[in-house]
């Protein structure tokens, strides 16, 4: 079953359960992948509903930290109770000692010996890590281990 036919099914089994708040973010993840699809012309596979769900997922941390600063914490529950469902559909994220194996076999497999080289580590790091860890966390470590 693919995760869009997935969120479907979800979608609706809250329906039917009255769960309120599930449905309510189901269908927004389900209306973001419906317009890239409509935007793009494209069907998406699962890899790509896994992009709109970590930008989805991404959106949901700004605005937890600009609602915190802006002392409205009824606004930032709301937004991490939303975070939580969604990462119910993301695949588990990977501990630091997988993380660090992948960097190693992707600086090995593309011979990156310095900081220029930094693009096509984070490439391939990318493919293999798709919606398993957070982008900005690997870069800087990339980043670390080629500067020294």
């Amino acid at each position: 079953m693919t995760l869009k036919q997935q969120l479907t099914d979800d979608m609706k089994a809250a329906m039917r359960g009255g769960d309120k708040h599930r449905l309510g973010v189901v269908r927004l993840v389900l209306a973001a992948i419906k317009q890239r699809e409509v935007d793009e012309r494209i069907e998406l596979d699962d890899v790509q509903v896994l992009a709109v769900l970590e930008k989805m997922l991404k959106q949901r941390k700004d605005s937890v930290s600009q609602y915190e600063a802006a002392g409205r914490q009824d606004l930032a529950d709301v937004e991490r109770a939303e975070m939580t469902v969604i990462e119910a559909y993301l695949p588990a994220k990977l501990d630091d000692a997988e993380l660090d194996a992948l960097i190693a076999a992707a600086i090995a497999e593309t011979g990156a010996a310095s900081p220029r080289d930094m693009g096509r580590v984070v490439a391939a790091v990318k493919d293999k890590a798709a919606g398993r860890a957070d982008m900005a966390v690997v870069s800087a470590r990339i980043k670390a281990r080629l500067a020294g």
